[in-house]
């Protein structure tokens, strides 16, 4: 079953000034990241130009964040296999990102991204079907909520209180009760997830678990890109460019740059074993539970 949810995330700033906020964030957070061990591996980055986005940038990466993986997930894989493969292509405005797990090769999610200069009010901005549209689930998030779940822990959590906030350099802040409605300038990423998850008995569980892991991802990010309002403001594109080669090379410094063809190999290997690994598990669980494996 394929699952539709759109986040919707309000910003206090300008769509140019959140593309540079956006890319300041992505460095930064990348590289606090990134140890010897886990942490973001950049395998390319090149210009990109097609008939559906136009002019942007490409750029495919992996994932490693093994001692965050939920245990029960474990149970299907080993650790060190759960990886996660991320292709994206960013034409700003409009952006699109598949991440594919090996060890779950029939799993798909993918998110697409759409900014506008609005207060996160905008209804189908992409596009969707009358069928799509019935079965889509809408959240907007509000990064000045203080609430927090697991998933806040696993991902990370931005201690700062936004209701207190004022920035230096802007005089944005602080945002209390209503500051959707009542501040300039303002924009919203409206992000649209689509999950596949096609693993009967699992299924419900591991969508949910994406989306919960997605929805905590794009508060942490979206609260970090305004609380580091003071250190962004101001840089030209130039400049993160700069920055993002730096980052580019710490990134690879970490983590030995993997080949094409290891990748694919890698999600060979992994695909065989976890997917032997879940059908047995869950054939095991059908004497109970009369549950089974099987594609969509």
């Amino acid at each position: 079953m394929v699952q539709i949810k759109e986040f919707r995330i309000v910003m206090p700033m300008s769509l140019d000034e959140y593309e540079i906020a956006q890319k300041y964030m992505v460095m930064k957070m990348e590289q606090k990241n990134t140890t010897n061990t886990e942490g973001v591996e950049v395998l390319e980055r090149r210009p990109f130009e097609d008939n559906v986005f136009g002019k942007g940038y490409y750029s495919s990466k992996i994932y490693r964040f093994q001692s965050k993986i939920p245990s029960w997930i474990t149970s299907f894989a080993p650790a060190d296999a759960l990886v996660l493969l991320e292709e994206a292509w960013n034409a700003y405005p409009r952006c699109r990102s598949v991440l594919k797990c090996p060890s779950f090769s029939k799993l798909g999610l993918t998110i697409d991204t759409i900014h506008i200069a609005d207060n996160g009010q905008s209804e189908n901005v992409h596009g969707l079907s009358e069928e799509q549209l019935e079965s889509r689930q809408v959240e907007i998030i509000d990064i000045a909520s203080s609430a927090r779940d697991l998933w806040s822990f696993v991902v990370g959590c931005c201690d700062m209180d936004f209701s207190k906030f004022r920035s230096r350099k802007t005089g944005r802040g602080p945002l209390t009760e209503g500051w959707r409605e009542q501040c300039y300038p303002v924009m919203t990423a409206y992000k649209l997830v689509t999950v596949d998850a096609p693993y009967l008995g699992v299924w419900k569980t591991l969508e949910q678990t994406l989306l919960a892991g997605e929805r905590a991802l794009f508060l942490e990010s979206h609260r970090n890109c305004f609380a580091w309002i003071d250190e962004w403001y101001g840089m030209k594109l130039e400049q993160l460019h700069e920055l993002d080669q730096q980052n580019y090379s710490f990134s690879n410094k970490e983590h030995e740059p993997s080949t094409r063809e290891g990748v694919e190999g890698l999600e060979r290997k992994c695909s065989l074993d976890s997917e032997d690994k879940l059908n047995r598990n869950s054939q095991l669980k059908s004497k109970d539970h009369g549950l089974a494996v099987a594609e969509s």
